[in-house]
């Protein structure tokens, strides 16, 4: 892997003798959260939220290929998905994401344990997922047997008897909108209410339009594989437009193997 933004002594000067495949330490720096001022008595949520995203697309725009996102990923993109999860609180994902993908809870990983007890963080990130149906498998080990609690998010007119269903099963319910929707912005205020304010959805395109169009999404996280799909494959975003596109700033870039894995973020 090498970084091709921002350029650095060592990229300027022996761009050769920075590929290589990186350390997760030196992935864990690259992708650090942005430090925020908090609370000074502390307590849940005393932390300035950040919501990152982390997608992939093809060169010709599709997010998926037969319904999946593993297709086109590769071995690096996957050492990153695997870095970004460490470094999270909860890992937000839409329901039809979690039947597609076969989700299961996030696991603690031993290269990771040193720098999220510095962090104050558990050893593993909880999975949040947004439903507005509660039409989910509670039999899954996502919600008989994380190492985290599995968060659901819903809205205030959810089944009772699906909500029933889910906290039995072990999930906590987090009621995030009217209705049977979900708001993105009241989702993000209250899981930083539990203290979980490094947030990062892995989708699907329509969660992750729904948040784009709320202008809650602090950080795109964009591995694009150097693959064409054509079909009808959705984008990394599907859902309502903004009114006016959302400017983001490029903050770095790196490739292995062809596959280039950039992070923007909000100005």
């Amino acid at each position: 892997m090498r970084r091709l933004f921002p350029v650095t002594q060592e990229t300027a000067t022996a761009p050769a003798a920075a590929d290589r495949e990186w350390t997760l330490d030196e992935l864990a720096d690259a992708y650090a959260y942005p430090t925020h001022p908090t609370d000074p008595q502390g307590g849940p949520g005393s932390r300035e939220p950040w919501l990152r995203a982390n997608m992939v697309s093809t060169l010709d725009g599709a997010a998926q290929h037969d319904g999946r996102s593993h297709p086109i990923s590769s071995a690096a993109d996957m050492r990153i998905f695997g870095t970004l999860r460490a470094l999270a609180d909860v890992v937000v994902v839409g329901a039809e994401t979690v039947r597609q993908e076969g989700y299961r809870p996030a696991r603690a990983r031993k290269e990771f344990a040193a720098r999220r007890e510095a962090s104050g963080q558990g050893p593993a990130p909880a999975i949040a997922v947004v439903s507005a149906g509660l039409e989910l498998d509670f039999s899954l080990p996502l919600f008989t047997s994380p190492t985290t609690p599995t968060l659901i998010l819903t809205g205030a007119a959810a089944d009772p008897h699906r909500v029933a269903a889910a906290e039995k099963a072990g999930a906590r319910v987090v009621v995030a909108g009217d209705g049977m929707g979900v708001d993105p912005a009241r989702a993000v205020h209250a899981l930083a209410g539990l203290g979980h304010t490094r947030l990062l959805t892995e989708g699907g395109p329509r969660l992750l339009g729904q948040m784009v169009a709320a202008g809650v999404l602090d950080e795109l996280c964009l591995t694009v594989a150097p693959m064409l799909t054509a079909g009808d494959a959705q984008r990394v975003a599907g859902g309502p437009s903004v009114a006016v596109p959302h400017r983001f700033v490029l903050g770095s870039l790196l490739e292995e193997d062809g596959f280039l894995f950039s992070r923007y973020h909000r100005p």
